[in-house]
């Protein structure tokens, strides 16, 4: 089988066009000449066992109107679910690879140990991509929804209160201590939804549902602009389909 290629330009990732379609170039070559910078990862194959290639670009350099630079949120929309899915994990190999070039014991510079660690030649010492794990939250109060709106949101849409797993703590405690900082509410009865990877650039969401118990809304400024509990018939904007919160948000619109 022809490797597909995913090949990256910053976040922006090169597809080809079929038509009105697009789709991620495949064939025994790369479709563009590479960086001198540049270095082929292998990333595996696809389930039916096409292999997987990827590398990035320092200039978006291509001539050919065959092709065209999507940004990889905007490919969620253009692609096969899992085209997206190894597209986003191609862009974590490829920030991991350009932000971890020597060893934080010995200074060396790493050498690719496998597809997914590299290894220090001169101390032995092994780096693999890091993760950083989120936690996300549906919090109910009757038949109402808590949604957020982020300072750092580019839009005027509202979403679930969400953030970073700190060191030492669970899932669970983050998703309290979270609640608790940025809307002063009080929660209970915490229940596991899914998880999403997120490659933006390395992330990991982790969903929960939880139930309402006490407290008035205080929101923490410094992180989110707006705050208020939704019904399901008085929804504001919501974010898109590309996320895990969307798919909270409609799985809680779907129930009685």
């Amino acid at each position: 089988m022809q490797p597909l290629w995913f090949i990256f330009y910053k976040d922006k990732l090169l597809l080809a066009k079929q038509g009105e379609k697009f789709a991620v170039p495949a064939g025994e070559e790369a479709p563009v000449g590479l960086s001198k910078s540049s270095s082929v990862m292998e990333v595996g194959t696809m389930d039916d066992g096409t292999p997987i290639k990827t590398f990035a670009l320092s200039a978006p350099v291509i001539n050919d109107t065959a092709f065209e630079w999507v940004d990889l949120r905007k490919s969620f929309h253009l692609l096969p679910h899992e085209h997206y899915l190894k597209a986003g994990k191609c862009r974590e190999l490829i920030y991991w690879d350009s932000n971890t070039q020597y060893c934080g014991t010995c200074g060396t510079p790493l050498r690719m140990h496998t597809p997914i660690s590299k290894r220090c030649p001169q101390c032995g010492r092994e780096i693999w991509p890091a993760l950083s794990p989120a936690i996300i939250v549906l919090v109910h109060k009757g038949n109402e929804a808590l949604l957020v709106h982020a300072r750092n949101f580019k839009g005027d849409y509202y979403g679930l209160v969400a953030g970073f797993v700190e060191t030492g703590e669970t899932l669970e405690e983050a998703v309290h201590r979270e609640v608790a900082e940025e809307t002063g509410i009080t929660i209970t009865n915490l229940r596991y939804f899914g998880s999403q990877p997120w490659p933006y650039p390395n992330g990991l969401m982790v969903g929960f549902e939880a139930d309402y118990v006490a407290g008035n809304i205080h929101l923490q400024k410094e992180e989110l602009s707006h705050g208020a509990w939704f019904s399901k018939e008085k929804l504001p904007a919501v974010p898109d389909k590309l996320s895990i919160a969307r798919k909270m948000i409609d799985h809680w619109r779907t129930q009685d």
